[in-house]
């Protein structure tokens, strides 16, 4: 049974614990506690100083939680060919933050997703990673001039954990512009013709137990 955190951020700042907002940290603390091996797959697999800062934050706001491993591994470009043994000695996958289309690049690469389909843990998803949990993944334009670039590719092929579309950050980017554009209004919005689109706020998530799966917290739904 794969059980599902796919987060828009729960994460309160430095030295604070993951929130409790929408019994999150009761459920997470929960789950934590049944596992021993942790993996964190990088969004960044070329950039091993952003990786490990990023890794270290997670686990320090765990410990914070009460949460604790028993080993604590990275998964990123130094030990990319070892993807399947790490995967496999793992119970509690994290799948990190950052750049969408970079880190789908490198979860095909690795072929995760073939890879996820015999995993039997916990999966913990943080903005990015939360979006290339799902089976098609929209990389919702974010930097500069991806909007308008003819061969940046919008919909993407995920680990198929779920099927639901994830967009993080709604508090933050609902009013955002983006190479002159609206980035809901007038990009987002016509995407979703014909499908659907979760946007998540911080502190909101996915939880799926095997049997259930639910949209927890404040969100909102985007379908054309």
């Amino acid at each position: 049974m794969k059980e599902l955190f796919l987060t828009s951020s729960p994460f309160l700042g430095e030295g604070k614990p993951f929130t409790g907002k929408n019994r999150f940290l009761e459920r997470f603390s929960e789950c934590g506690s049944r596992n021993r091996k942790a993996l964190m797959i990088t969004s960044t697999p070329e950039d091993i100083e952003h990786t490990e800062e990023h890794a270290s934050a997670i686990r320090e706001t765990m410990a914070l939680s009460g949460i604790f491993f028993e080993d604590y591994s990275i998964l990123d470009s130094r030990n990319k060919e070892h993807a399947k043994a790490l995967v496999e000695h793992s119970d509690f996958i994290i799948l990190g933050g950052g750049h969408v289309p970079t880190q789908n690049a490198f979860f095909t690469g690795i072929g995760l997703r073939d890879l996820m389909k015999h995993f039997d843990g916990t999966v913990f998803g943080i903005s990015a990673g939360s979006m290339n949990a799902a089976d098609a993944v929209y990389a919702q334009p974010e930097e500069e001039g991806e909007s308008v670039d003819p061969e940046y590719k919008r919909f993407l092929r995920g680990l198929n954990l779920t099927k639901c579309m994830l967009l993080p950050h709604y508090q933050e980017v609902r009013e955002r512009m983006l190479d002159g554009k609206r980035l809901f209004e007038d990009i987002t919005y016509p995407d979703s013709c014909g499908r659907q689109f979760i946007a998540l706020c911080d502190e909101s998530y996915l939880y799926a137990d095997g049997t259930d799966e639910r949209i927890c917290g404040e969100a909102y739904l985007s379908e054309e």
